[in-house]
């Protein structure tokens, strides 16, 4: 079993950032890709962010390619971060980590708990 922790959701104005950090404690992910998903009121939960373990390959879906977030990750540390920056009203979401053993981010394992991002205008 993996666990996924979230944190560093919050409420941030318009413009603002945030670095989300998802914690993999005691265990290595290797071969695992990860991935930041957001769900919003209302919509259905999409990718925002994919990673594979070691952090050498990430991938954004044509929908968040901006460069406003970047995702990346520090497998010393067993952690995986979202860096959001110019965060907009429609950022507003719950963010999740997700990890897949198949490395496959069209079919999740495991997910976090979920962290709660609100942008004010």
């Amino acid at each position: 079993q993996v666990q996924l922790v979230e944190s560093g959701g919050g409420l941030v104005q318009t413009g603002g950032s945030l670095r989300l950090v998802c914690a993999a404690p005691g265990r290595a992910l290797s071969n695992y890709a990860m991935g930041w998903f957001r769900q919003a009121p209302g919509k259905e939960r999409e990718l925002v962010a994919g990673i594979n373990w070691s952090g050498d390959n990430t991938y954004y879906p044509s929908s968040m390619k901006g460069g406003r977030f970047t995702i990346s990750s520090d497998s010393a540390k067993n952690m995986i971060y979202l860096q959001m920056n110019n965060l907009q009203p429609e950022d507003t979401a719950v963010y999740y980590c997700a990890a897949s053993e198949a490395g496959l981010l069209q079919k999740i394992d495991y997910w976090g708990q979920g962290t709660r991002v609100t942008v004010t205008s």
